[in-house]
């Protein structure tokens, strides 16, 4: 009954732009409520923390093909190979993006040491760099949100309000341990709770700025619509192969991380199916 009131609230909305405006907002306070934890906890038992990372993944994955280039592969002409050019063209380009950022942006993985932080070397804080590395996970998720909504909006087969609602819900949830993965270590390197939430939330904030532009994007270039929505998934892979997945094998919770995954996975799937 709550996800159908969603529904109606947000194709009350006239311009997708706006509508994802909303529902990035909605990721970001997820990410916002996790990151709140920090609040009452200092730590987090390991096993949970990899369980919740996995089931990040297992999201970014499953809204990559469910909410993304299975609608990017429907709406494309042709036939055959012809048919998913497109997609493919635009996974390529997504996953390559992200690989040019992961090499540029000094980030640092979340179960990882000051040592082994990646991008152009800077003398940057610890802290700093954690948070970078989560805004990565971020970017992709808001562009990918907000392509949705403009797909929707343009009435391109494959492409509806209720899936990119989905898309949304999914991302939120799996928003929420992101927020507690970034809060709670800044916090054992001894930063008061206040900054560790705030930096926790912030890591969030470019989801709005993504989704806005996204669906600005397609709505102006509509012939860009399938190549935006398989950017947006090739980016998501490339940030689940190279950034959450090794941050879930440090430890002895390989097999907790593996079931998160597989959880999440089924979240979103059903989450898609469901409302789209």
């Amino acid at each position: 009954m709550l996800l159908e009131e969603l529904k109606q609230f947000i194709e009350s909305i006239d311009s997708p732009v706006q509508q994802a405006l909303y529902a990035s907002l909605f990721t970001w306070g997820l990410t916002a409520i996790g990151a709140a934890f920090v609040f009452f906890f200092k730590s987090m038992n390991r096993a949970v923390f990899d369980g919740m990372l996995g089931f990040t993944g297992g999201v970014m994955v499953a809204a990559s093909f469910w909410s993304l280039l299975s609608p990017a592969i429907d709406m494309s002409e042709g036939e055959g190979f012809i048919k998913v050019i497109p997609a493919a063209l635009g996974f390529l380009g997504g996953a390559l993006f992200l690989y040019s950022l992961d090499k540029i942006m000094p980030h640092l993985h979340i179960n990882f040491k000051k040592e082994e932080a990646e991008g152009v070397k800077t003398e940057w804080h610890r802290s700093t760099l954690l948070v970078l590395a989560i805004t990565l996970h971020n970017i992709p998720e808001g562009l990918a949100v907000g392509v949705l909504f403009g797909a929707a909006a343009a009435g391109i087969d494959g492409a509806t309000t209720g899936g990119a609602i989905a898309l949304a819900i999914g991302i939120g949830i799996q928003n929420f341990p992101e927020g507690i993965a970034v809060s709670m270590p800044l916090r054992r390197q001894g930063l008061s709770r206040w900054k560790s939430f705030n930096y926790g939330q912030l890591s969030a904030i470019v989801e709005p700025i993504a989704a806005m532009l996204g669906a600005w994007a397609v709505m102006t270039f509509e012939p860009i619509l399938p190549y935006a929505l398989a950017f947006a998934a090739g980016a998501m892979i490339f940030v689940v192969v190279e950034e959450v997945v090794p941050e879930t094998q440090r430890d002895k919770f390989t097999d907790v991380a593996v079931l998160g995954f597989i959880g999440g996975f089924l979240v979103m799937m059903i989450l898609d199916v469901a409302l789209g």
